[in-house]
């Protein structure tokens, strides 16, 4: 898509930090963080949101899925546990209509998560 501005970013024509790079993907860091640990992954083609996908699409987005996998034992996070997220539509928090997958981690420990409370947490008082 023309304007798009991770059609941009996936090509090459606008910058950002890039951490991952094959044929189909590029990921790179949030500009916007809300983790230690924020990339985005995208596939190349654009797709405007998860509310696009088609049958066709079935093996590129188990192929996102093996990227974020990769991803996450690359920058340390495997073990320690991440979080996955795709925003979905305005009313979901999507601001860019490209589909993209949030990998949050490499929070010091489980209070400093924003969503979870010590009350949360098996056997904490």
């Amino acid at each position: 898509m023309k304007n798009c501005i991770f059609c941009k970013i996936a090509k090459g024509e606008t910058s950002a930090e890039v951490i991952y790079k094959d044929d189909k993907f590029i990921a790179f860091k949030d500009v916007n963080p809300k983790a230690p640990i924020h990339f985005l992954i995208i596939p190349k083609k654009h797709i405007p949101s998860v509310n696009h996908l088609k049958t066709r699409d079935k093996k590129l987005i188990g192929e996102l899925f093996l990227v974020a996998q990769k991803i996450a034992r690359k920058q340390g996070v495997a073990k320690s546990g991440y979080k996955l997220v795709f925003n979905v539509g305005k009313g979901g928090g999507q601001l860019i209509n490209h589909l993209h997958l949030h990998l949050l981690g490499g929070w010091t420990s489980p209070t400093h998560h924003p969503t979870i409370k010590e009350r949360d947490i098996p056997g904490m008082p």
